[in-house]
């Protein structure tokens, strides 16, 4: 009979629960028996979700974690932790009656059965590989404290040692649990026995009919197997004392997850699954591990291609034996095993247990020296690091800088440590970013600088619509700890501030087209001439006032500019029979003066034609160029052809060079080489920056155009050159 009600355990003052759980027992009690007369009038009247009482399940637990190797400490807290759900102030009540590290580790063990119970509740069915890897954060996240994860392994066992023992069916989210998140931890850990029990109960609850299928080939045969095991194993431990080695040989019990997966993953028949006759040979010391070995190789047929040595090479989690596969004069294959007595007792308790209860001694596991207590531990960590980056496949994040928290749904979202509810927000979607207005942490409003815990679940109030704070961008006040979210709010002001300055440049544009009488331009067209990627780049920088609108007054009026300004006078030809040297030939008309149109600069050997200006002689342009075919479209009377002179006289030209590059330090620099190099001499240079983009003309003086694009070639390959062309 309980000798207090949960109920009263609810109301009774804390120092009345620190009173009766020193006065159950006497002062020199050991803690775990203090802990189990603490928690026992609270929980043995109650039962777990599956139906087992859960005052028998902590029992069980603290059983297992003994038969691990777990302290009595740790054992006792697997009553404490289940005696939290009925105290109001848990934390402080446990810390009182048995110390802060009891309270801690109770509280953190609670919050991660909570939140497992949590997730496989909203999980969907068929989201069972999402939801594994839910429950592999919320592990790494709590395993700073590994006895949390030595309690979750032994209370997973227990439940499906349960299950099995009363007959009823585990269910599939829990086995599943088992068999894909804590049987792989165990492994990584090393404590094979906690791993092989595991998969078989999980595997006998998932998928039923196989494993009663391998149990009953297993069971068909089992007299003769095990007379001609036990055989064996007497006739090996016998000889093996006449080659002088004292040898203690075991007959290796069946795993059925693993003989399952043996049949599938190498398409093997039963019969032909190798450690269904398996035996464990146990010698002193390393020496005569290969000692013993020799001699098995000698006495049966070893099978090629199924010996591993894991002694020389151990397996990361510090695993060490020599494994062989050999035939018997039937043929029939054994699977023998090599090992000393200290690679087995790791073998079968693996490094956590270690750590919770000894010194792992001075060699260590798996290359880690682990002299103490300290360095054990940190040979476990290294191993779940290791478990962390095999299950992402790539990255060697460590855990201790990250937490995990839940949404509403129970969706697992991994954060930096220090993380707040806004950083939360943005790495849920941008957007609930931006409209983030409050936080509720665990159903309690928090500030939106407060700072997360692992486990907790976060609830955004956002508005519908709207924007940042620029206080959440003062690290003084602390909004955001992640960088990914700082960048985000940076990125929605800086939208802000284009929106703004990209209206007032349209506005300004389309005022000066309006005025100039050319409002049928096209803008995009506009933008290119001016050497602008888009339309929304020129009215940009045209809004913030880094381009002026004279630029394009110059490049609307190219043909009635002053000549300063608008053309370049190249000069006279001597006569209309014969060329003028270096100049252009204007057919058929004599003692015109000529200019290049500033506009599209043109060069031999480009195909160029003349307009005839208002006392300004003969412009001439390229054929393609916008502005002269607007020309000629107005006013075709007053184009003529025209045609380059001989070259003579050494004549240069100057024309435009368009770059598009990432801005960066030295980059004119780099450019202007090029052209010294190929000795064209730069007359000009403008140059604008546009968000990390550097947008550069030069004019270059050439006597032939079609030099340069052997010249572009060399300017494109300078770093971060995007693009180099003629305008």
């Amino acid at each position: 009979m309980k000798s207090l009600s949960s109920e009263a355990a609810e109301a009774a003052p804390v120092s009345d629960l620190v009173t009766a759980a020193e006065q159950s027992l006497p002062r020199q009690a050991d803690t775990l028996a203090r802990a189990r007369a603490f928690a026992e009038p609270l929980i043995s009247g109650e039962t777990l979700d599956t139906g087992e009482n859960t005052l028998v399940h902590a029992d069980a637990v603290a059983a297992i974690l003994k038969q691990m190797g777990g302290s009595e400490a740790m054992q006792a807290a697997s009553y404490l932790v289940y005696a939290c759900a009925h105290l109001n102030r848990p934390h402080e009540v446990i810390a009182k009656a048995f110390g802060e590290s009891y309270a801690t580790l109770a509280i953190e063990t609670t919050k991660l059965v909570a939140v497992q119970r949590q997730t496989r509740d909203n999980d969907a069915p068929t989201d069972s590989r999402e939801h594994a890897e839910n429950v592999r954060k919320m592990l790494l996240a709590f395993s700073r404290d590994l006895r949390v994860v030595m309690l979750r392994l032994a209370s997973r066992l227990q439940t499906l040692r349960w299950h099995a023992a009363s007959r009823t069916i585990a269910p599939p989210g829990v086995a599943r649990e088992a068999l894909e998140v804590f049987a792989p931890l165990a492994n990584r850990l090393g404590i094979w026995q906690i791993k092989w029990e595991m998969e078989d109960l999980a595997f006998r609850f998932l998928e039923p009919g196989t494993y009663k299928q391998v149990a009953r080939l297993l069971d068909e045969k089992r007299a003769e197997r095990e007379q001609y095991v036990e055989q064996l194993r007497q006739q090996l431990e016998a000889e093996l004392l006449a080659q002088g080695i004292r040898a203690e040989v075991h007959g290796r019990p069946k795993h059925i997850y693993s003989i399952v997966k043996k049949m599938r993953g190498k398409s093997l028949e039963f019969e032909n699954v190798f450690d269904v006759r398996a035996l464990r040979v146990i010698v002193g010391d390393e020496r005569e591990c290969y000692a013993a070995l020799a001699w098995v190789h000698e006495r049966f047929e070893p099978i090629p291609g199924e010996f591993d040595d894991y002694i020389a090479r151990p397996k990361p989690n510090g695993y060490q034996s020599l494994h062989t596969v050999v035939r018997d004069a039937a043929g029939r294959p054994i699977e023998i095993q090599v090992r000393t007595h200290a690679m087995h007792e790791h073998a079968e308790h693996g490094v956590a247990a270690h750590w919770a209860y000894k010194e792992a001694g001075s060699k260590g596991y798996a290359g880690v020296s682990a002299s103490g207590e300290y360095d054990a531990k940190i040979a476990v960590l290294r191993q779940l690091l290791a478990w962390e980056r095999d299950l992402a496949g790539a990255g060697t994040g460590l855990f201790e800088d990250r937490i995990y928290v839940l949404t509403p749904q129970a969706a697992v979202v991994e954060l930096t440590r220090g993380a707040t509810p806004v950083d939360f927000a943005y790495t849920v979607h941008t957007s609930l970013g931006h409209r983030c207005r409050g936080a509720r942490v665990d159903g309690a409003m928090v500030p939106l600088n407060t700072r997360l815990k692992n486990g907790q679940t976060v609830e955004i109030i956002a508005a519908k619509e709207g924007g940042p704070s620029r206080d959440w961008l003062n690290p003084d006040l602390g909004f955001l700890a992640g960088q990914r979210a700082r960048a985000k709010v940076r990125a929605w002001f800086n939208e802000q501030h284009r929106h703004e300055a990209v209206a007032r440049g349209r506005e300004a544009v389309e005022k000066l087209l309006q005025r100039e009488g050319r409002t049928a331009i096209k803008l995009e067209d506009l933008a290119s001439q001016l050497g602008f990627r888009s339309a929304e780049d020129l009215f940009f920088v045209v809004g913030k006032d880094e381009f002026s609108l004279r630029n394009i007054e110059t490049l609307l009026k190219p043909t009635t500019a002053p000549e300063s300004a608008d053309e370049v006078l190249l000069k006279k030809p001597r006569s209309s029979a014969g060329p003028a040297k270096g100049g252009v030939l204007v057919v058929g008309i004599d003692s015109l003066m000529t200019q290049l149109a500033r506009c599209c600069k043109p060069a031999p050997p480009d195909r160029i034609a003349g307009f005839v200006t208002r006392g300004k002689g003969v412009s001439v342009h390229r054929r393609d160029c916008s502005s002269f075919r607007e020309l000629a479209a107005r006013e075709p009377a007053r184009v003529i052809d025209v045609e380059w002179g001989g070259g003579e006289g050494g004549a240069v030209y100057p024309i435009d060079v368009a770059v598009e590059a990432a801005d960066r330090q030295g980059l004119l620099r780099d450019i202007s080489e090029v052209f010294a190099k190929e000795k064209m001499n730069v007359t000009g240079v403008q140059t604008q920056t546009v968000k990390g983009t550097a947008w550069m003309t030069f004019t270059v003086e050439v006597a032939d155009s079609q030099r340069m694009s052997r010249v572009l070639a060399q300017v494109s390959e300078v770093q971060g050159v995007r693009s180099a062309r003629r305008r």
